[in-house]
């Protein structure tokens, strides 16, 4: 897969935003499991996030090659770096009216109000007394990383995925859903019952898949997020209006369909820091098969205007490296058009990661935001494979920047770990350029200082 980045100096602006964190970040944020629909919320100093939870179907467990959940995570972070996972929040089994052999517990929601958390979720009913597709219910808890106790009985006059809800300024609360066009109703106050009939967002798209509604509100404009399947897979736009009801007005696109196929996006919107993210999925981890998916970040920018800048998708995603920790350089900023190639480790074993190959002479790569301590970094450990042996060089800022080191990995199959000294010691936040200077091919894993 071959990322190179737009606008790389505004990106580079928006990680050095974040340059008081010394952890390590790259898309997807999540590695040890699969984490769809993600919706971030800030609650308090920290970032929740509240995803899907893909998993494989199995003989008696799911479809077999559709869409599998069977319980919800809910995760947190500080600085959108190192994510805590808080473990399960809810399950089919758990929830009083859902069908509990469905697999089906789709994109969720949750907000903050009068000191309690709701969590909105879809699912399959376990019986017809409650309507035909899915239901929409709601579960509580007095901290967001729960426990959270679910409601008896779903929202009445709600059938349909995706819920989103919005409190706008005036303490009105909104729910959106999907269920082929786009709906939206006021909330009551205790945040379980709707308070008035469900209407139809009007002027949007009216062919192609519409889900996922997120609606944000930035300097007085309302933002109604969505996926829709314009040609073959889903694309994120937005509809812009002057109040959470509209009418809103098709705007634009915020990111373009994937270029691997990957059927699915869902999105959500956060401020946190003084910054602007996109939270979003792609099925990075199972490039095989689109219905296993992960979360990604990354940075958000509006025009004057108020319109959205489109995003264009990052492997390096958003935080600063330490230059101490094992840098995925193979979750690279940006790379040079040809020459350069990212595979999984082992395809067996998907959240062990990736690597980078670089195949031909001249070949590089460059990783934003390394951070150097006061003068550290007085040796280097490369993490790499070269069949016939190769040589790399790493570089400040540039493919012919101040040099850092050179690296001759040895002939063989096997991975090395090469230890080299560094030409120069550094401090403060760098980008690391790495250049392919042999004929033969390298393969990194990641590269460290010491």
């Amino acid at each position: 897969m071959r990322v190179n980045s737009q606008r790389s100096s505004i990106v580079l602006g928006a990680l050095m935003v974040m340059a008081s964190v010394n952890l390590c970040a790259q898309n997807p944020v999540i590695k040890g499991q699969y984490t769809a629909d993600p919706t971030a919320r800030v609650f308090g100093d920290r970032v929740y996030l509240f995803p899907s939870h893909d998993i494989r179907a199995t003989e008696g467990k799911g479809r077999p090659g559709w869409f599998c959940m069977e319980d919800y995570h809910v995760y947190s972070s500080g600085d959108l770096v190192e994510w805590k996972d808080h473990g399960v929040i809810l399950s089919q089994t758990t929830i009083p009216w859902a069908n509990p052999r469905a697999y089906a517990l789709w994109a969720p929601d949750a907000i903050s109000r009068n000191g309690k958390y709701y969590f909105y979720f879809p699912a399959p009913a376990r019986d017809s007394s409650y309507g035909r597709g899915f239901s929409v219910g709601v579960a509580v808890a007095d901290v967001p990383e729960g426990p959270y106790r679910p409601e008896p009985e779903p929202i009445r006059g709600v059938h349909g995925i995706d819920p989103n809800v919005f409190i706008d300024r005036d303490g009105q609360a909104y729910l959106y859903w999907a269920a082929r066009d786009l709906y939206v109703a006021k909330l009551k106050p205790n945040m379980t019952e709707l308070d008035g009939p469900p209407q139809v967002i009007q002027n949007l798209p009216t062919t192609g898949l519409k889900e996922g509604p997120f609606m944000f509100e930035r300097n007085g404009k309302y933002y109604l997020t969505y996926p829709h399947v314009e040609n073959k897979t889903e694309r994120l736009e937005y509809a812009m209006g002057d109040g959470p009801l509209g009418p809103f007005t098709v705007t634009g696109v915020i990111m373009d369909e994937s270029p691997t196929g990957c059927w699915t996006n869902h999105q959500s919107v956060i401020e946190f820091g003084g910054q602007w993210y996109l939270f979003y999925h792609h099925n990075d981890y199972s490039p095989g098969f689109d219905k296993n998916r992960s979360t990604r970040i990354d940075s958000l920018f509006f025009e004057a205007d108020g319109t959205i800048l489109k995003v264009i998708p990052t492997l390096r995603g958003v935080g600063v490296t330490d230059a101490g920790s094992e840098i995925q350089i193979d979750r690279y900023s940006m790379a040079s058009a040809a020459g350069v190639t990212t595979a999984l480790l082992d395809t067996l074993l998907p959240f062990q990661g990736w690597k980078v190959r670089l195949d031909s002479a001249g070949a590089w790569i460059r990783y934003n935001a390394v951070r150097f301590g006061d003068r550290s970094g007085a040796t280097m450990e490369m993490r790499a494979a070269a069949g016939q042996g190769g040589t790399v060089e790493i570089r400040i800022g540039r493919s012919d920047g101040p040099l850092l080191a050179r690296v001759d990995i040895p002939a063989g199959l096997e991975w090395f770990v090469v230890p080299v000294h560094v030409a120069e010691r550094q401090s403060g936040l760098h980008n690391l350029v790495v250049r392919l200077t042999s004929a033969s091919a390298v393969e990194i894993d990641w590269v460290r200082f010491e």
